[in-house]
């Protein structure tokens, strides 16, 4: 099969209704449309669409294999070149831009058409005609509507748009599932296991965004040895296999792994292929890429405001649940995600624009409903109790001149011995597991002062508070964590300045109070409005509280010294920044939705602090077990005067004290700290 998979069938009617939607977009330009600000906004967006249908006749003749790289780079360029920093200040897919031509009346709906029309990119790639022609159809509607420019055709363009996702969520919900599920689809599968990697032409082959981070990885990445490619491949295929055998779950009744990727790693990625191959598992692949602008996205990031209201999460949710009735006999087969992150892209700090879409108080309600509901029907499909995952991180090339370096400094932290990690970290669990709760205080401008509350045990010789995490889902090594106890957890969680989820945050704040947050606040706009506003949309998933779902100690002081030798600790993913600190996650507890499995430690120990006051409520209230989120929040160790036990009767154990581990049985974790 040629690389442009066909999901959506190349029949003689798509076809005829294809080139009907293409010659009506042509003759709008020879139209005179009344209001000028309309007719640029239309002759702007067909220009874009032409472009577009050209990458599609090349793909329908198979000619865009032929192509040399340079007219590949061309192609791609042109094809973002509206999101792009330097073109996006004047771009019609700029709400800023668009409301101060249009007016917010119209300006909305049309910044949000916008947006969907990018979605044209990667659909001709992947050969989704029926996609691409309602995208098509929907432009010329709203073109229809606008035609006639009175207060009922600005009424009209929000319905149409609205009619638009209501009517087509089935196909949006089967996209994405069979993309996640289903290894009959093969777009992504034909690109890695039948193109030439050293022909880097592949890259522009997805329809995504390239850049150097893309070419400069698949040349790093090509350019390592046999052995090398087949230790790391072996390390994050291992990983995944070891997850299934420590949560005691049956990987032989599994057939599907999702592989999630940075474009640029693809011999990596087919070494891992053939490994899981050899476990029973065929693939799937979600693939991502260096963004175009994240400002955009930042931008459109609630462009749902527009529409969203309780019938259409209604219809979302049947459309959700239709789907994965319809995939029932894929979806008990899949195993889970297999995921490669990538870190090291510049840091950023949106601009918090008025003409944004933002959820009103009803909406942001409506929206936080489905997120809980939407999982606990994916929950009933693709069980969390019998399925895993596992995660590992490389830098990207943005990361500086050092990059090399730094991934072969990344490849060293990912392969710790794990064995010592394990006995070092038994220590700190035994010592924890003796512990009513725990405080952690920040030092010098960290003003973190909290208590956290530990579950009870009720035999110490065969349970545990803490699990001992070395190397296997969440790679590299280096954590114990637990579910906080809630009553009674209180205190202020202070970060001078952070980044969580790509988001600076500056001297963000968090009160606790018998664990849920109570009040928080940042520095990140001149008006608090603007700051707890970002913080609840972005940090909070917009929920009005979070309870503290996990309490963990990181204990990879060598991932610590690698960020501050290359000065990269803002970059560091939470994957590796959570092992190089105590950190706390706000949301689910890490066991969300398979609290009921049994999980134990090497050392024999159950480890049953996996519940808390939130999630026990499946049993009586489920839809208020879960809050659909889970974000890690770190202190690194500079940042920190102590960390300590205290048991019942008060006595007070020193784990960490000025930013060492104090702790007899753990010294060994501060000669890294003692080599930098």
């Amino acid at each position: 099969m040629d690389f442009c998979d066909k999901p959506s069938g190349f029949d003689k009617a798509l076809d005829k209704r294809y080139k009907i939607a293409i010659d009506k977009i042509r003759l709008v330009k020879n139209e005179e449309i009344i209001n000028r600000e309309y007719r640029e906004l239309f002759i702007s967006l067909i220009e874009f669409i032409e472009k577009i249908n050209e990458t599609y006749i090349l793909i329908r003749k198979n000619k865009i294999r032929e192509l040399d790289l340079t007219e590949l780079e061309r192609i791609n360029k042109e094809a973002y070149c509206n999101i792009m920093e330097d073109n996006y200040q004047d771009s019609y897919f700029n709400p800023t831009y668009v409301v101060e031509k249009l007016g917010e009346k119209v300006g909305n709906s049309i910044f949000v058409l916008s947006s969907e029309l990018l979605y044209l990119i990667e659909y001709v790639y992947k050969g989704k005609l029926f996609e691409i022609i309602i995208i098509l159809e929907l432009f010329i509607k709203v073109y229809d509507c606008l035609k006639a420019e009175n207060e009922l055709s600005y009424k009209l363009v929000k319905q149409t748009i609205y009619d638009y996702y209501f009517k087509h969520s089935n196909i949006m919900a089967e996209g994405r599932i069979v993309e996640l599920i289903d290894t009959e689809y093969k777009f992504y599968y034909d690109i890695i296991m039948n193109s030439d990697l050293n022909d880097l032409r592949y890259l522009y082959y997805y329809g995504k965004n390239i850049t150097d981070n893309e070419l400069r990885t698949a040349k790093f990445i090509n350019g390592l040895t046999d052995e090398e490619v087949k230790s790391m491949a072996f390390e994050f295929t291992e990983g995944f296999r070891k997850g299934f055998i420590s949560n005691n779950i049956d990987l032989s009744k599994k057939e599907v792994v999702n592989i999630r990727f940075f474009i640029g790693f693809e011999r990596l990625v087919k070494q891992a292929i053939l490994n899981f191959k050899e476990l029973g598992l065929e693939p799937t692949f979600t693939v991502s890429t260096t963004s175009p602008n994240r400002q955009y996205y930042y931008d459109h990031r609630y462009d749902i405001a527009l529409y969203f209201d309780e019938k259409i999460k209604e219809k979302k949710l049947e459309s959700l649940k239709e789907m994965l009735e319809k995939y029932k006999d894929i979806a008990i087969k899949y195993a889970g995600p297999a995921v490669i992150e990538v870190f090291g892209e510049e840091l950023f700090s949106p601009i918090d624009k008025d003409e944004n879409l933002k959820l009103s108080k009803d909406q942001q309600k409506i929206f936080v409903d489905y997120n809980r509901e939407a999982s606990l029907i994916n929950n009933i499909y693709i069980k969390r109790s019998e399925s895993s995952f596992t995660i590992i991180a490389y830098p990207i090339s943005d990361i500086g001149e050092e990059y090399e370096e730094i991934f072969r400094a990344t490849v060293k932290v990912n392969t710790l011995d794990a064995e010592l990690y394990q006995e070092i970290q038994q220590v700190l669990i035994d010592t924890l597991d003796q512990g009513d709760y725990v405080r952690v205080k920040g030092d010098g401008n960290n003003k973190t002062d909290i208590k956290v509350m530990l579950y009870p045990l009720v035999n110490s010789e065969k349970e545990s508070k803490f699990e001992n995490c070395v190397a296997d889902v969440n790679i590299p090594v280096g954590e114990v964590f637990t579910s906080p106890v809630l009553k009674g957890t209180e205190g202020l969680l202070h970060l001078p300045r952070i980044y969580l989820k790509g988001l600076e945050y500056k001297e963000l704040e968090l009160y606790f109070k018998d664990g849920k947050i109570i009040d928080y606040s940042s520095r990140n706009f001149d008006n608090n409005e603007s700051n707890k506003r970002y913080i609840k949309e972005n940090l909070m998933n917009n929920h009005d509280t979070l309870p503290m779902g996990e309490f963990a100690i990181g204990t990879n002081t060598t991932a610590y010294v690698m960020g501050k030798k290359y000065n990269i600790q803002e970059k560091l993913p939470i994957l590796i920044a959570e092992k190089t600190g105590p950190h706390f996650a706000i949301g689910d507890t890490c066991y969300s939705m398979s609290e009921d499995t049994k999980v134990f430690n090497p050392d024999g120990k159950e480890i049953v602090a996996r519940d808390n006051e939130i999630s026990i409520l499946r049993k009586t209230v489920p839809e208020k077990a879960y809050l659909n989120c889970h974000t890690d929040i770190t202190l690194p160790y500079d940042e920190l005067e102590e960390i300590s036990v205290y048991k019942k009767n008060g006595e007070k154990i020193n784990i960490i004290k000025n930013g060492r581990f104090v702790l007899p049985g753990t010294e060994e974790l501060n000669k890294a700290l003692d080599e930098n």
